[in-house]
């Protein structure tokens, strides 16, 4: 019984996870996450 949850936790786990991930998508947050990403990299190297 205990592992039946458990499955059941991971997969909504999961699927939430991924639909969060394909709402960010579809809004074009990837763009502003590589930006934020490669300003922060330029920062710690001291190139920026």
């Amino acid at each position: 019984m205990a592992n039946k949850v458990k499955n059941i936790s991971r997969v909504l786990v999961v699927l939430i996870a991924s639909i969060f991930i394909f709402y960010g998508i579809t809004r074009g947050e990837t763009a502003i996450v590589l930006n934020k990403a490669v300003n922060i990299c330029l920062e710690c190297i001291g190139l920026g």
